[in-house]
């Protein structure tokens, strides 16, 4: 998964408001780091009810977590409001020139759909799925 050129790699962490995406930022630094490439963590709120029924409080407590763990992997962190996820993932991806996505899931089909959305709009993209451990 090595750039040709003097091209970084680029990873993108994509995270919910929950505090256990922390996995996910210590993943992709570690694939950022085997190939010393540079790495992104990105949130997109969507709006209507908050995600998996935790108030507003416990999200934004959730991603001041996840800011101080990016900041700690050396990884800037940016919140995005948008419709759609997975417009606003694709876009940030294209714009930021993005070889891999790091995503999390539960187990289920909708986990592996949404990443299947974002393989199809970013074939040059590595996009790929850490389910929850247990």
């Amino acid at each position: 998964m090595d750039r040709i050129g003097n091209d970084a790699l680029k990873v993108m962490v994509c995270v919910t408001g929950q505090k256990t995406c922390e996995r996910l930022i210590r993943e992709g630094a570690r694939i950022a780091g085997q190939v010393d490439g540079e790495m992104k963590v990105v949130h997109v709120a969507t709006g209507g009810a908050p995600f998996m029924g935790v108030s507003a409080r416990q999200e934004a407590e959730a991603l001041e977590y996840l800011f101080r763990c990016a900041q700690a992997c050396g990884a800037e962190m940016v919140v995005e409001r948008a419709d759609s996820a997975v417009d606003a993932l694709v876009d940030l991806a294209q714009q930021n020139d993005v070889d891999c996505l790091v995503l999390g899931a539960a187990r289920g089909r909708g986990a592996q759909d949404f990443a299947d959305q974002l393989r199809s709009r970013l074939p040059h993209a590595d996009v790929r799925v850490f389910f929850e451990e247990g």
